[in-house]
C-alpha cells in the first residue's frame, strides 16, 4: 500500500475525536448524558439511544439499541443485515460491547444472525467467556432465541457478483464504515458497542478490530472510552482504543491521544 493511501485509511481508524469521551471533561455534570457514534449513519442510532436514556435506560442499553438500529438497516452495506459479503459471498458479522464495570462480550465471524451486538451482550452477561466465534457463536445465538435469517440482500448480492467479475482490490477507505456507539448515562457511567460486517469481499474467515476488546473498543469508567473504525489490521497491532484511553489517563486530551496513537501506526510503517 502506498504511504498516502495508508495514511488516508489509517486516519479513519483512530483519529476520531468525536468518538471519544474523557472523564475529566464529561463527568463534571453527571446529569448530562452524552452519546457519540461514528459516521453519518450513526445519527439515527444516536436518536434511538437517546430515547433509551430518556426512558431510564443505562449506558449499555443505549449503546446496544443504537447499534441494533444500524444492524437492521438494509441500506447500510457495512453493518448487519445488508452488509457486503466476503469473497465467497457470505455475510459474516463481528461485534463487541463493554460496560462501566469493565465487563465485555464479543462475537466474530458470526453468520445468519441479524443482531451480533445483542449476541455479544449475551456472551458478556450470561457466560464466563468474553468472545465466541464462528459456528460456536451461531449455536449460542440460536440457543438463546435469536432467529436465523439470510443476511445477503439483493443489492449486496448484486454488488458482490459485480466484484467477482472485476476482482478489483477494495481499499480500506472504501469499506471502513464500522459503527461504534459510546455512551455516558445520567449516572456518569460509560459503555460502548461496536458492530460491523467487515472489509467488503475480504478473505473468508477474516476478522478485523471491531470485536477485539482493546482494539475496536475500550471502556474505562474512571478515564473515558474509545472506539475505532478504519483499517482494522493496523488498529489491532497497536491495540488502538486501549492506547487512546491510556494516553488520556496520562493527561492527553482526546484529540492529542488519537494523534499520538496514529503517529505510532505511521512510525511502525517507517513513516
Amino acid at each position: 500500500m502506498k504511504r498516502r493511501d495508508f495514511l488516508r485509511s489509517s486516519a479513519l481508524g483512530l483519529a476520531v475525536p468525536s468518538s471519544l469521551m474523557n472523564a475529566d471533561t464529561l463527568k463534571t455534570n453527571k446529569n448530562n448524558p452524552v452519546i457519540c457514534s461514528t459516521w453519518n449513519f450513526g445519527l439515527p442510532a444516536n436518536e434511538l439511544a437517546w430515547k433509551v436514556l430518556d426512558n431510564g435506560g443505562k449506558a449499555m442499553d443505549a449503546a446496544e439499541a443504537g447499534a441494533r438500529h444500524a444492524e437492521s438497516d438494509p441500506e447500510n452495506s457495512s453493518v448487519g443485515f445488508g452488509g457486503l459479503p466476503d469473497e465467497k459471498g457470505n455475510v459474516t458479522l463481528d461485534a463487541c460491547v463493554m460496560d462501566s464495570t469493565g465487563n465485555a462480550g464479543s462475537v466474530a465471524f458470526l453468520q445468519n444472525i441479524k443482531h451480533p451486538v445483542s449476541v455479544a451482550r449475551k456472551v458478556m452477561e450470561e457466560t464466563k467467556h468474553v468472545m465466541l466465534v464462528g459456528e460456536g457463536a451461531r449455536q449460542f445465538a440460536v440457543s438463546n432465541g435469536f432467529e436465523e435469517i439470510n443476511l445477503l440482500t439483493e443489492q449486496s448480492e448484486k454488488d458482490w457478483k459485480k466484484w467477482l467479475k472485476e476482482r478489483r482490490e477494495m481499499t480500506p477507505h472504501e469499506t471502513h464504515d464500522t459503527l461504534s456507539v459510546l455512551v455516558q448515562d445520567k449516572m456518569g457511567d460509560l459503555a460502548g458497542a461496536c458492530t460491523t460486517s467487515g472489509w467488503a469481499y475480504k478473505m473468508h474467515g477474516r476478522v478485523g478490530d471491531s470485536p477485539i476488546i482493546g482494539a475496536g473498543l475500550f471502556v474505562d469508567n474512571e478515564i473515558g472510552c474509545a472506539a475505532a473504525t478504519g483499517l482494522g489490521e493496523e488498529v489491532i497491532k497497536t491495540t488502538g482504543s486501549f492506547l487512546v484511553v491510556e494516553l488520556m489517563r496520562q493527561g492527553y486530551d482526546p484529540t492529542k491521544a488519537c494523534e499520538e496513537a496514529l503517529n505510532r501506526v505511521i512510525k511502525a510503517h517507517n513513516g
